[in-house]
């Protein structure tokens, strides 16, 4: 169900949510966390609703999306709130905000956030340089970024660097588990040879590859290099390398005088990545860890 509200209030919104949830039954007990998103209106808000409802199926929360209208309007509040299976497992308030509101979210966020449970922050496009310092992140104890959709993903890297606080942390990272936890369980198998260097490789404009290198960097105390290439990430042992490629087929895992393992891989959508942020709401340390081995690797390049 969706309930448009134009030119409306917060109370009157607020009252609308009750109505709503005593008519449908819905209550809030359940619900675990606030989930803040903020966007600018388009199809980016779109695609962002749709992420948090299925990652809210395995989170239930309420959602709030504060959309940015255009600044050049006068001040309006228009309002929308979308609840059952338009809202997964969540219930969704869209805060349409235009003309000077738009530079205020945080008062308008502020009465619809649950009590006595946790907020979580999300930008999916634009983000602020220092996330802890921004209106909306200050209200929450867990801000989630996304390089991905950084015009320059190596400058918004080095900014998250800069400005990090605890409880900072980003989609490109978790979009690497998969890579990480591979690369660890490599490294669990006997022999437990010494790692000389590392070497990772991949498409140009991508922070996820940037930041395991860094992760690498910092958890084995050895120089990475960071390439332009093929799939693939290699540490360099005294019995010869260990490698972890990636094909059409999944992912390959290499190790000296041993057969190939092939290994199940798949690009990790937008809402597994929110949902495995949602998981802990804690410090990510390795996450600052990683941030802090980038300025380590060594120059970037071609792959020779």
């Amino acid at each position: 169900m969706i309930v448009e509200l134009p030119d409306t209030t917060t109370l009157d919104i607020s009252k609308k949510l009750v109505r709503m949830r005593n008519a449908g039954g819905e209550v809030t007990v359940g619900r675990v966390l606030t989930l803040i998103i903020d966007t600018d209106a388009g199809e980016e808000a779109e695609a962002a609703v749709a992420a948090s409802n299925q990652a809210s199926r395995e989170h239930p929360c309420r959602v709030i999306v504060v959309s940015r209208g255009d600044r050049s309007q006068p001040t309006r509040l228009d309002a929308e709130i979308r609840v059952g299976g338009d809202a997964g497992a969540s219930e969704v308030v869209v805060l349409d905000m235009h003309g000077e509101l738009a530079d205020h979210p945080h008062a308008v966020v502020t009465p619809f956030l649950l009590p006595d449970t946790p907020v979580v922050t999300w930008w999916p496009g634009r983000a602020p340089a220092r996330p802890a310092t921004d209106p909306l992140g200050r209200l929450a104890s867990r801000r989630i970024t996304d390089a991905r959709s950084a015009p320059d993903p190596a400058a918004a890297l080095a900014a998250r660097q800069i400005g990090y606080s605890a409880g900072d942390t980003d989609l490109a990272w978790s979009a690497t588990t998969p890579w990480r936890a591979m690369l660890a369980s490599a490294l669990d198998r006997p022999p437990h040879a010494p790692v000389l260097s590392g070497y990772v490789s991949g498409p140009e404009q991508s922070p996820g590859l940037d930041l395991i290198a860094g992760w690498l960097t910092h958890a084995l105390g050895v120089p990475v290099t960071r390439a332009t290439g093929e799939w693939v990430a290699r540490l360099h042992r005294t019995d010869g390398p260990v490698e972890l490629m990636v094909d059409d087929y999944g992912g390959v895992l290499r190790f000296p005088g041993r057969p190939d393992g092939r290994l199940p891989f798949k690009r990790r959508t937008t809402a597994e990545c929110l949902a495995e942020e949602l998981r802990r709401l804690d410090a990510d340390i390795v996450y600052r860890h990683a941030l802090e081995g980038i300025s380590g690797i060594s120059d970037k390049g071609l792959m020779g």
